[in-house]
This record gives C-alpha cells, structure tokens and sequence, in this order.
C-alpha cells in the first residue's frame, strides 16, 4: 500500500487503536475516535476527550504522553476473505494542542465534520495532535 492509500484508509476509518507508553513502560492501549488533517507535507491525527462515559477528563492516556510523547494507532478492515485484510500503523509524537490556538479550532472543525456528535456537543476536554512520522 503506497502513502496516499495509507492516509486515505486513515482518514476513513471510525475508529482506530491508541497505543501510548505508561510510567513502568508498558503498553496502554484504548480504542478512539480520531480526524485526520494534512497540512503540506505534514499528516497529523488529532482526538479528544469528549463526553463519552470516563472516570475523568485526564485520561491515563494524556498522562502517558505527558512522561513519553511516543504514540502509535492502527486501523483496520476485517473479511472473510483473508486475501481483503489491510491495516495501517501511523506513528508519531503526541501533544496537547493550546486550547486557545488557531490549530485547537481546526481540530474541533476537523473532528465535527466526521463525527456529527461532535457538532451538537463540541468535546469538553483537551484535544491532542499526533504528529505522524511515518
């Protein structure tokens, strides 16, 4: 699969796989909702903590990426069909966006326009940008 499909797959997708490092460096993985946005050559993911049920809005994923910016998520398309299998991997590094940026209201507009919740509730809580390398 080349780079345009890759990124088309992603972009596509409604949900993907998390993958951020803990504190003891284990692997916390955790489903979510994602946009992704290409700015020149630059692709980035960006996600938020939005009002589905959580114990709180400083997720054990947030925390992660405050000690260890590493992310990583995959996407994928399941068939009987084994010869249709795909996935794809997008690493990076992940930050919190400054909620009064330009790029926080990108994001939300980016996020609103694939998942309509979204529009009528704006996520309440931080929003984070995955800049992918590779």
């Amino acid at each position: 699969m080349d780079r345009g499909e890759a990124i088309a797959r992603l972009r596509s997708a409604r949900v993907g796989r998390l993958a951020t490092v803990t504190a003891d460096a284990r692997p916390h993985v955790v489903p979510f909702v994602f946009a992704i946005v290409e700015r020149d050559l630059d692709v980035l993911a960006y996600w938020a903590v939005d009002r589905k049920p959580k114990r709180t809005e400083w997720l054990q994923r947030l925390r992660n990426l405050e000690r260890n910016p590493a992310a990583e998520f995959v996407v994928d398309g399941y068939d009987e069909d084994w010869r249709a299998l795909w996935w794809v991997r997008a690493s990076g590094t992940g930050r919190v966006v400054d909620d009064a940026s330009r790029e926080h209201a990108a994001a939300l507009d980016a996020l609103a326009s694939k998942y309509r919740q979204y529009t009528s509730q704006p996520p309440p809580g931080p929003v984070v940008a995955i800049d992918i390398d590779r």
